[in-house]
């Protein structure tokens, strides 16, 4: 496991992680407000998602980051979906074969910030790449994961009453070319990766949710407050 990971075994609180396989991104996003308003009210344990999506764009809060390269009636002729979204960021891009990770959990009861909750899930990333022989960073003013100048890992969070939504994507071995649609974040000629390019070698999804599950559970439970659900 990677060391930058804050081992919470002595607060922890009970996690259920659920994998929801492929899940269109409207369907993904309507299940994290159900389970927000739920974590608000105490009606359900701190929940993480792992998802794959359909090709899709997603445009961030941030107006002036949302930099489309291709016409959106042209994205959706090529059966790639836009849609806006509330979280910090601007655009970026979903497709199978990258992990999103959409924790929904209520900080407190993790005694986390919002700064610090952002730190944990980009060590559960450099964490996770590392299995892979990677070695991803961070890069200051740049939230997500990087490998060198290459950015292989977008994070973007929400936070509803101390519940956080949204969260973050690893490219794994999806099909990059999603990405030569839009302006990454809308930082201006950064080149997007994935473990696959870079091993040079397979991923299996399966073990790569798996490892992330490992990681996660790491970062804010422990194995014997977890429940996992398919």
């Amino acid at each position: 496991m990677n060391e930058a990971i804050c081992n919470r075994k002595s607060g922890a609180a009970a996690l259920v992680i659920r994998d929801c396989g492929l899940m269109p991104y409207g369907q993904a996003l309507a299940l994290q407000f159900e389970l927000c308003e739920r974590r608000q009210a105490d009606a359900v344990e701190n929940t993480i998602l792992l998802v794959e999506h359909p090709a899709v764009i997603t445009l961030g809060a941030r107006k002036t980051e949302n930099r489309l390269l291709t016409d959106t009636a042209q994205l959706e002729e090529q059966g790639v979906e836009v849609v806006g979204v509330g979280r910090g960021g601007g655009t970026t891009a979903h497709n199978p074969g990258q992990i999103v990770v959409y924790p929904v959990m209520k900080l407190k009861s993790l005694g986390l910030g919002i700064t610090e909750y952002v730190r944990q899930l980009e060590a559960i990333g450099i964490g996770l790449l590392a299995d892979y022989g990677i070695a991803a960073g961070r890069r200051k003013g740049y939230p997500g994961l990087w490998v060198g100048p290459k950015k292989i890992g977008s994070i973007g969070v929400q936070v509803k009453r101390w519940v956080t939504l949204h969260g973050m994507a690893i490219n794994m071995c999806n099909d990059l070319k999603v990405f030569e649609h839009i302006v990454p974040c809308g930082l201006e000629g950064v080149c997007m990766t994935s473990a696959a390019a870079l091993s040079g070698g397979e991923v299996s999804m399966p073990e790569a949710k798996a490892r992330l599950a490992r990681l996660c559970v790491q970062a804010f439970s422990s194995e014997e407050l977890v429940k996992y659900e398919c």
